[in-house]
């Protein structure tokens, strides 16, 4: 699905970048290898360089364009973390001001109980 993406924000020689069709905000991008890799642990290292550094250049277009007040930046891995799409992907997501009531906490609000996890013992 995102190997044939044409409607390009931004790119480099190994990475592209554009807007997300089920935006969660106004900007929402995603930025993909250039090559298909399934998850982001399958990324070469120069490849997932490509993709940071085009992830920097996608926030000062955001930021010119848009003036967001903060980032969230994700990326799923596999169908239990909630990866659809298996074609390695960054989330970059453009917060504003007021745009949820408290955003304390950050992506942790979108897992269930995740504060409370702090307080579980890790093997």
């Amino acid at each position: 699905m995102f190997c044939q993406k044409s409607n390009i924000v931004l790119e480099n020689d190994l990475a592209k970048a554009f807007w997300d069709n089920h935006p969660v905000r106004r900007g929402h991008l995603l930025i993909v290898p250039k090559q298909h890799y399934a998850t982001y642990f399958d990324v070469p290292a120069d490849t997932r360089a490509a993709m940071d550094a085009l992830t920097f250049d996608a926030k000062a277009l955001l930021d010119e364009k848009f003036q967001p007040a903060g980032y969230n930046i994700g990326i799923n891995v596999a169908p239990a973390a909630g990866q659809t799409v298996m074609h390695a992907h960054i989330h970059l997501i453009p917060r504003y001001e007021g745009d949820v009531k408290d955003p304390r906490g950050g992506i942790r609000k979108m897992i269930p109980r995740a504060a409370g996890l702090s307080r579980l013992k890790r093997k």
